[in-house]
């Protein structure tokens, strides 16, 4: 497998140094991807360079993703417009740990040759003393190149500034690529066509200060067909980890993409073959109602980052808003997804002394919650067949009791076919 034709036909070059695919294809080359650990988390927004790292390595190269320790305690200025709040110690390594565990699921780290490896900037970084800096990487930058830098710029002619700390991290990005070129062999840094800048500042101090040859290769920033940012929804970004945005939600993110979007994203965020999604596109746009697209990528996608028990539950969840769910299905789902897929519509709060010895559902449906304005209006609806608890048609002889709690806690009411209420027990 072609790593630069791989990447190429899925859309995921932006900048490529001249020489690059040259040297990959002379012989097995060792590249990296950086992340800061300023989350325990990493979100769909670093998806795009990880399946950079992942497409590498399938091609018999060696990926190595480098955790910045010591980076994160410095902020990189690259397309932020302010100042970063900076972490110590503590948690930059509890946010490695978490990281590493994200990354594995992406990565082979015990396949030989080329197995994957975890590195962390503070290890090499954490005994470099500000003097020892200057002389060893400092002398070999000058300010005008390093004054020349779109991001530098951009914060100087915002009026917001840059301190001399971010100012100096695309010296210290510079050296890890430097000390990865010396001490693992590492030829190639890859990153989004924002790290562009930084990356060069690394190619350039290998050439001044150990006189080799190294190579940069970016992949553009993903957007979204309606100018919205990708990864960004009301709630914030949508994470890799299931405590931070559930599978469901994860699952909904990609399944509610554009059909322009979707075309996109299942090739940067799939290892579906290119005849696979050509396939795919044809039946999509022959049919585009039935959402191939966004169903096989949501699919894909969740299966990866949770697993195919997640994927299970994320649909027959989404089911379960299209009348297709059963009271067992609503059983099975946990608060937090219960609570998701029932987000925004009406509740209400009661005591769980009121439904003790059990309750009528006439009474529980008007006096109780007032989900009907009378009596007489639940009993015409019941005896119609129009309601549901816990998505069982239930008639004026049912009653509501502990035991019909969801979660210990919840009971679903559905009036009609559309118009669901979430009743909570305090």
């Amino acid at each position: 497998m072609n790593f630069i034709e791989e990447i190429r036909w899925r859309g995921m070059i932006h900048d490529m140094t001249p020489g690059t695919e040259e040297q990959l294809l002379q012989e097995m080359t060792s590249a990296y991807i950086g992340y800061d650990p300023t989350s325990d988390s990493l979100h769909i927004g670093n998806l795009a360079s990880i399946m950079m790292l992942v497409h590498l390595q399938r091609a018999g190269h060696k990926p190595f993703a480098l955790v910045g320790g010591a980076t994160g305690m410095i902020g990189d200025p690259s397309g932020k417009s302010e100042e970063r709040n900076l972490l110590d110690e503590k948690v930059l390594r509890y946010n490695q740990n978490c990281i590493q565990q994200q990354l594995e699921k992406f990565l082979d780290f015990n396949c030989g040759a080329n197995a994957a490896e975890m590195v962390n900037n503070y290890d090499w970084m954490k005994g470099f003393s500000f003097l020892n800096f200057l002389r060893e990487v400092g002398k070999h930058i000058t300010v005008n190149y390093m004054m020349a830098k779109d991001s530098v710029k951009k914060r100087m002619e915002s009026g917001s500034g840059i301190s001399f700390t971010e100012f100096t991290y695309q010296l210290v990005q510079g050296f890890d690529f430097c000390w990865l070129f010396e001490h693992k062999q590492v030829k190639l840094q890859m990153g989004g066509s924002d790290q562009w800048g930084n990356i060069l500042t690394g190619t350039e101090l290998i050439r001044r200060k150990l006189g080799g040859e190294a190579y940069a290769l970016t992949c553009p920033l993903i957007t979204k067909a309606d100018g919205g940012k990708f990864g960004k929804t009301e709630s914030g970004n949508v994470w890799l980890d299931p405590q931070k945005t559930s599978p469901y939600k994860f699952y909904q993110f990609w399944l509610n993409s554009s059909d322009s979007d979707a075309s996109e994203y299942i090739k940067k965020f799939t290892l579906l073959s290119k005849d696979e999604i050509e396939t795919l596109q044809k039946q999509h746009d022959e049919a585009p109602h039935l959402r191939v697209l966004q169903k096989t990528l949501a699919e894909e996608i969740t299966v990866r980052v949770h697993s195919t028990e997640d994927l299970q539950a994320a649909m027959e969840a989404s089911e379960i808003l299209f009348g297709k769910g059963t009271t067992q299905t609503l059983m099975k789902l946990s608060e937090e997804t219960l609570l998701s897929v029932f987000e925004g519509v009406p509740q209400c709060e009661i005591t769980k002394d009121k439904i003790e010895a059990s309750i009528n559902v006439v009474d529980f449906l008007a006096d109780l919650t007032q989900i009907f304005s009378s009596r007489g209006e639940a009993r015409r609806m019941l005896k119609e067949g129009g309601v549901q608890v816990n998505k069982a048609k239930v008639d004026e002889s049912f009653s509501i009791e502990h035991g019909n709690l969801l979660n210990n806690k919840y009971i679903l009411v559905q009036k009609g076919k559309k118009n669901y209420f979430l009743v909570k027990m305090l």
